[in-house]
Parts: C-alpha cells; sequence; structure tokens
C-alpha cells in the first residue's frame, strides 16, 4: 500500500490522504473544487467547481502513474440535485471512457463545495 501526494492538488483538509495505491489500483479521497494555487474555491457555480475537482482528480492520478481515463468507477455527490445536468456537461468531457458511476444528492459537503467526486482507477 503507498499514500498518494500532488503538489498540485489541493492537501486534504482532513486526516487522511489524496490517495491510496494497492497493487494495481489506486482509491482517492473525494475531491472538492478548492483551487490549490489559492487554497479555497473560487468557482460560484457547479460547472466551474466540478471542473477543478476534475483538474486536481487528473493531478492526483498522475501522482500515482495514472489519468482520468483509466478510471473504473466514481462516487459523485452534489449539494443540489438540480445541478445534475450542468455537473453531467462537465463531467462527460472529463471521463470519456464512461466509468461505473454513483451520484447522489448530499445535504452539505465540506467547505460550502457544490459536488465533490471519488474515483477508483487502474494503473
Amino acid at each position: 500500500m503507498e499514500m498518494i501526494h500532488s503538489d498540485s492538488a489541493p492537501a486534504a483538509l482532513g486526516p487522511y490522504s489524496q490517495a491510496m495505491r494497492v497493487g494495481s489500483l489506486v482509491y482517492t479521497s473525494g475531491q472538492i473544487g478548492i483551487d490549490p494555487a489559492v487554497g479555497k474555491i473560487t468557482a460560484t457555480d457547479v460547472a466551474g467547481q466540478a471542473e477543478q475537482v476534475c483538474k486536481n482528480l487528473a493531478a492526483v492520478l498522475s501522482a500515482a502513474g495514472t489519468d482520468l481515463s483509466h478510471t473504473i468507477k466514481t462516487t459523485c455527490f452534489l449539494a443540489d440535485i438540480a445541478d445534475f445536468a450542468a455537473f453531467n456537461d462537465v463531467y462527460a468531457r472529463h471521463f470519456t471512457g464512461k466509468p461505473a458511476r454513483s451520484c447522489v444528492a448530499a445535504k452539505a459537503l465540506p467547505a460550502g463545495a457544490l459536488c465533490e467526486i471519488e474515483v477508483i482507477a487502474e494503473v
């Protein structure tokens, strides 16, 4: 088991890692739309936050030796299910391999985020 870290993605907000690699699989922690350059969420809509989430996930997966195209499964959380269509537009541009997915509305997400995604990917 190996802990994965990328300086190109935001540091964990708590006592956990950005990802763990076990054999040929990488399990990411949920990423929210924090811009690592400024250390906070800068986008005000779900599309902008989802775009940053995908950039953050790409950075973490790169540090593990893989990329978004090797994603097997995602779990997605939305603060408002009404954002589903706008979220999907961004998601579809980044997860072109159409991995298995769950997407649910959550009552609240960390740091006031509008969306969060976690990934299982193959190295």
